[in-house]
């Protein structure tokens, strides 16, 4: 898995406060239509996760339960696949920069599904998801 897809957003709030919401797992099936549920399984010193535990559902096809494992910056977090029903490997990240009007938040997502697919369609399932990604972790901060 060599390609990772990416996008950027502007968010009218500090970048602690999009941190915060990115951090807070538990919240997550609150307000992304395909997570039905997160659970934080080990914290760091600091209270943030390191492991956490998702089940999500994307329509019919696709369900997943899966393990991801968290290194956090004081710019962003990363993340790596631990383990998964249907995933090979997922990794990605959030990096938030303050610009005028607020924080940019860039997000990099790179996933392999354990079932045979076109690198274009891959690719356009990832953007899609990154695009949503970012103007729902918009709105939660805002709203």
């Amino acid at each position: 898995m060599t390609d990772r897809a990416s996008s950027t957003i502007v968010v009218a709030a500090p970048a602690q406060a999009v941190l915060d919401v990115i951090a807070d797992f538990e919240a997550y099936p609150e307000w992304i239509d395909s997570f039905r549920e997160a659970e934080v399984l080990e914290r760091d010193d600091q209270g943030r996760a390191v492991r956490a535990r998702f089940v999500i559902e994307a329509g019919s096809v696709l369900r997943d339960e899966y393990t991801l494992g968290y290194t956090w910056r004081e710019d962003g977090v990363s993340w790596q696949l631990e383990q998964a029903t249907l995933m090979k490997d997922q990794h990605g990240s959030y990096d938030v920069r303050p610009v005028a009007g607020g924080t940019e938040v860039r997000y990099e997502l790179a996933v392999d599904l354990g079932v045979p697919m076109l690198g274009v369609l891959r690719r356009k399932i990832e953007r899609r998801v990154i695009e949503t990604a970012l103007r729902d972790l918009k709105k939660r901060v805002e709203g």
